[in-house]
């Protein structure tokens, strides 16, 4: 499987990472999120599958969000977090 953008695909055979990385910066902030094939049942579509999701609603979230002084405001930046948490 290939990379794609905010999207970057691990395949490391001697280490025990495979999967997927979401990292997203917006105004000055970096957001970062793996998503290990492990958890995924071993499949690398479904991992991708869900770094996908989550990553649309980084977007839908971080595009409607208001910025104090050209940065993302601290709520925002908690509720970023918190979605990326909370992502199965």
């Amino acid at each position: 499987m290939k990379s794609k953008k905010n999207l970057t695909r691990f395949d490391y055979e001697k280490s025990a990472f495979e999967g997927w990385r979401l990292s997203l910066c917006k105004a000055g902030t970096t957001f970062t999120r793996y998503f290990p094939d492990k958890k995924f049942e071993g499949n690398a579509k479904k991992s991708l599958a869900a770094a996908e999701k989550t990553l649309a609603e980084l977007k839908v979230l971080l595009e409607g969000s208001k910025r104090v002084d050209g940065k993302l405001s601290p709520a925002t930046i908690h509720k970023a977090e918190k979605l990326l948490a909370d992502a199965v």
